[in-house]
């Protein structure tokens, strides 16, 4: 690669004036925070301005420009990323923001969807409005490219990409609901990601739940609270809020709460929530906003399937550079089940002892290392367990459980079966679908939201399952 450092600098430009030809305005914004060092010995240094534009050109252009440069040079190309918030010699010129104005509202109060697909506006100015930094708290690796979507998540995967503006109908507000480490705060993060990648004049709030009320604690405190009102209100076109189930028992925050979302959503500003809990479970929680909460569009994401976590975890060692063999994939698939946050934790850990070690990560080094710790985790109980402790409580046969019979009694013992099944396993409402008889997740699906939501307020049913409970830790 013995070429003058001029014309390796033609060879780069070239390959980014071939990948900005796919998006002009979109290249010139992030690569108005990128600047070119050098191309040597297959090397191409490059200086971003924070993490931020780093990650995102690096997961949404730099493969097209390595590929270009590699198809004009025949070379094998290795990216280095330097930070450096002075960029001297930009590539490209961030495009001037335009006016920005608002939309009509678009939103029936009938069904919460918008008619143009995307985030509303803000409000009418004659004055453009310059980009906004990036998002605070945002990761920037969680993006949509990385989600690996799966009938498990799917429904919620597509509400996401349609609140950020990807087409299809938009739902105000979205409720992403389902238990930890599945990738509710994946979505919140990428949709922030791709509003910004495309509008970066939208003022974006994301917040957990815990901030909120400690940020409106603060404003109480230091007499603040037009200037709080103010951010989350006027000062707002897209607010997401992590773990919303947080606000439980907090009544003043509740109410500041409803009425900042009563003042969004009449405003046609998105709106996007995450919860463990479907809004009807939430416990002490207004029922005013449980009925706001569940006015729009509340998608679940479920334990994923055994083909979505090999894909996962394949995805994430593909992120990571980690060398990983597809028999490697499917064991760690089928030890850890109920939690993506702890697969793909423990495949980063795996590969760090690797490392350290100088061994492959191979089937038998795997198997050696999860020994000792998922094994003493595995739930040695199973769906046959529990039906057969809910058969005994009820005087009923297991086979009355995944039989057709749909008398009341039989319908009931099924359904407390199946929430049983679910909140102790962690099962898929497909796996258990096919344990009791076949059925389709729905109906599992169905069963589970019902003894979720009467158990609270049903003594006798919260008596049943505790006195089913109490016969499943004694066996």
């Amino acid at each position: 690669m013995g070429m003058p450092k001029d014309e390796l600098r033609q060879v780069f430009e070239r390959a980014c004036g071939q990948t900005r030809e796919r998006s002009p305005a979109t290249f010139d914004k992030w690569f108005g925070g990128v600047q070119f060092e050098d191309l040597t010995d297959g090397v191409l240094s490059l200086r971003a301005q924070n993490e931020f534009v780093l990650e995102w050109v690096k997961q949404n252009f730099l493969p097209d420009i390595v590929a270009n440069i590699r198809a004009a040079t025949g070379w094998s190309v290795q990216p280095a990323w330097l930070i450096d918030p002075q960029i001297d010699r930009p590539i490209a010129r961030a495009p001037v923001a335009q006016p920005v104005r608002s939309k009509p509202l678009s939103l029936r109060p009938s069904s919460g969807a918008g008619r143009d697909g995307g985030p509303p506006s803000s409000r009418p100015t004659d004055e453009p409005r310059p980009p906004l930094p990036p998002p605070e708290d945002i990761n920037p690796r969680y993006t949509f490219s990385n989600f690996v979507v799966g009938p498990s998540n799917q429904l919620a995967h597509a509400a996401a990409v349609a609140a950020a503006g990807g087409g299809g109908r938009r739902y105000n507000p979205l409720f992403l609901c389902g238990g930890t480490g599945l990738g509710k705060t994946h979505l919140v993060n990428a949709i922030a990601l791709r509003v910004y990648a495309e509008r970066p004049t939208t003022r974006i709030r994301y917040v957990s739940a815990e901030h909120f009320t400690n940020q409106f604690i603060t404003a109480l405190q230091h007499h603040r609270m037009d200037e709080f009102r103010s951010r989350y209100r006027d000062q707002c076109d897209l607010l997401l809020v992590d773990d919303i189930q947080f606000l439980a028992g907090r009544v003043q925050t509740q109410e500041e709460f409803f009425h900042t979302f009563n003042a969004l959503h009449g405003a046609d500003r998105q709106i996007v929530m995450t919860s463990d809990k479907y809004p009807q479970a939430l416990e002490r929680m207004e029922e005013r906003l449980v009925s706001r909460f569940a006015s729009g569009l509340v998608a679940d994401i479920q334990t994923p399937e055994l083909e979505t976590r090999v894909a996962i975890v394949r995805n994430k060692a593909a992120l990571e550079g980690i060398e990983l063999p597809d028999e490697v994939a499917v064991y760690l698939a089928q030890a850890i089940r109920s939690n993506v946050r702890e697969l793909e934790g423990t495949l980063i850990r795996l590969a760090a002892k690797s490392s350290l070690t100088g061994r492959r990560v191979d089937l038998e080094f795997v198997r050696a290392e999860l020994s000792a710790t998922v094994t003493q985790r595995t739930q040695t109980m199973s769906v046959e367990d529990i039906q057969r402790a809910v058969c005994h409580h009820f005087h009923l046969r297991t086979s009355d459980l995944t039989s057709k019979d749909r008398h009341k009694t039989v319908a009931f013992a099924r359904h407390v079966a199946m929430y049983l099944c679910k909140s102790r396993l962690k099962c898929s409402f497909p796996e258990l679908g096919r344990a009791f008889g076949g059925r389709d997740h729905t109906t599992v699906m169905s069963a589970v939201r019902k003894i979720e939501a009467q158990r609270e307020n049903d003594p006798q049913l919260r008596a049943h399952i505790e006195a089913i409970e109490r016969k499943l830790a004694v066996e």
